[in-house]
C-alpha cells in the first residue's frame, strides 16, 4: 500500500472504483493513490494509478478523488492527475482488498499448499 498522508487517506477511503463499490473497496485499498502532496499554499496534488488504461470510469474516479481532497481543511485546490510511469498490479492491493476479490498468491509462494486451501475454503 501507498505511503499517504492520513487525513488524505480518510478523506479517499470513501472514493470508490465503480468496479469495487460494491464490495467497498475504496480506491486507497485498491492501491490507486500513488502520492498526495500538499504545499504550503493550499494547493494538494494526488498521482493516481488506473487498474487499466481503458477506464470507462477514469474520469469520475479523477472527479470524485479532487472534490473529497479540496473538501478537506487547509486545501484550496486539488489537482489530481494520472501516472503512467508505473502499472497498477494486484501487490498493491490492502490484503482486505485482496481477500474480497480472491486474489490468491502464486502457488510456489504457499509453503502449505493443504492448510491455505483449508483457509480459503472457510
Amino acid at each position: 500500500m501507498p505511503d499517504i498522508p492520513q487525513w488524505a487517506s480518510q478523506a479517499l477511503s470513501g472514493v470508490y472504483d465503480p468496479c469495487c463499490r460494491e464490495k467497498g473497496i475504496s480506491v486507497v485499498e485498491m492501491g490507486l493513490i500513488r502520492s498526495v502532496e500538499l504545499d504550503g499554499g493550499g494547493r494538494a496534488r494526488v498521482e493516481l494509478l488506473l487498474t487499466t488504461g481503458w477506464c470507462p470510469f477514469a474520469a469520475r474516479v479523477l472527479t470524485e478523488v479532487r472534490e473529497r481532497i479540496e473538501e478537506q481543511p487547509g486545501v484550496e485546490r486539488a489537482e489530481v492527475e494520472v501516472v503512467w510511469d508505473e502499472p497498477w498490479t494486484v501487490e498493491r492491493l490492502s490484503p482486505r482488498a485482496a481477500r474480497l476479490l480472491r486474489f490468491l498468491p502464486a502457488p510456489a509462494q504457499v509453503p502449505d499448499k493443504e492448510a491455505f486451501i483449508r483457509e480459503e475454503l472457510r
